[in-house]
């Protein structure tokens, strides 16, 4: 079992920054994929941003060019930095492990509880 456990959200004014963690308990990033997740009030969960066991990168494209993902392997810690946040990004981040791949939801085993980011104009 794996626990996943997100942090870094807070409330900030449109136009900062903020990097999210996302802390595995054990080391999974050779052989899983990991995505951020992103659910704002009222919509649906979507999947913002993955980082491939190779460490090559997927973007949503409204997250393009603001987003990073990265990871540490040496923390067993998984980021994603955001920056010119935007109102519109308000919601919950969460962080998830794909085994098979990050294509469908049904494709990730494990899944933290999220951190909650708003985003003030």
């Amino acid at each position: 079992q794996v626990q996943l456990v997100e942090s870094g959200g807070g409330s900030v004014p449109a136009g900062g920054s903020l990097k999210l963690s996302c802390v595995s308990s054990r080391y999974i990033f050779s052989s899983y994929c990991m995505s951020w997740f992103r659910q704002a009030p009222g919509r649906a969960r979507e999947a913002v941003a993955t980082i491939d066991s190779d460490g090559s990168t997927i973007y949503a494209t409204s997250t393009k060019g603001r987003f990073t993902i990265s990871q540490d392997n040496a923390k067993n810690t998984l980021y994603l930095e955001i920056t010119d946040l935007k109102p519109e990004d308000t919601g919950t981040y969460s962080c998830a492990a794909g085994g098979q791949g990050c294509y469908t939801d049904s494709d990730f085993v494990y899944w933290g509880q999220g951190t909650q980011v708003s985003v003030s104009s």
